[in-house]
C-alpha cells in the first residue's frame, strides 16, 4: 500500500511578497509610471495639486455650505430641475441633438452673414421650406407638450 506524500507548505510573508512586487514595478510597469509623472508634473505645474489639496482641506465647509443649501427651497428646486435635465438628455437621440447642434452653426454663420433682417416674405419662404416646415412641426409639437404641462 501507498504511503501518504507529506506536503508542508513553506510560509509566507506577505511583507516580503509586497516588497518584491514594490522591486519590481519600475521594470515591469517604467512606461506608465513615466507617463503618471508627467500627468503629475502636469497638474502640478497648471495648480490642480493645490486646488485639489485646498478642496481636501476645506471638504467639511463644503459640504456644509452644500448641506444648507440643499435644505433651501431653492436647492431643491435646483436638484429637482438637474435630474428632470438629466432625464431629458437621456431621451434625446444622439444623432438628433448632433444635427440640432450642426443646424445652430449653421443657422449662427448664416445670420452674421446678413447685413439687414430679412423681410416677412423671406421669413415666410424658409418657413414655407420642406425643411422649415418640419422644424416648425417639430417646435409646435414642443409647444403642445409645454402647453400640456401648463394645465397641472
Amino acid at each position: 500500500m501507498a504511503n501518504p506524500v507529506r506536503f508542508i507548505p513553506a510560509p509566507i510573508n506577505p511583507k516580503l511578497e509586497l516588497q518584491r512586487r514594490v522591486d519590481a514595478a519600475p521594470q515591469e510597469h517604467a512606461e506608465a509610471l513615466l507617463v503618471a509623472w508627467d500627468v503629475l508634473q502636469a497638474a502640478h505645474d497648471k495648480g490642480l495639486l493645490d486646488a485639489l489639496h485646498g478642496i481636501i482641506e476645506a471638504k467639511d465647509t463644503i459640504a456644509g455650505k452644500l448641506a444648507e443649501y440643499a435644505k433651501l427651497p431653492e436647492g431643491i428646486a435646483g436638484i429637482r430641475n438637474l435630474l428632470t435635465a438629466a432625464k431629458i438628455l437621456t431621451e434625446i437621440d444622439p444623432e438628433v441633438l448632433e444635427h440640432l447642434s450642426k443646424a445652430v452653426a449653421g443657422a449662427s454663420v448664416e445670420q452674421k452673414k446678413e447685413q439687414t433682417p430679412p423681410s416677412l416674405w423671406q421669413i415666410g419662404k424658409r418657413a414655407m421650406s420642406e425643411d422649415g416646415r418640419r422644424g416648425l412641426s417639430f417646435a409646435t409639437l414642443l409647444l403642445s407638450g409645454f402647453g400640456r404641462g401648463l394645465k397641472r
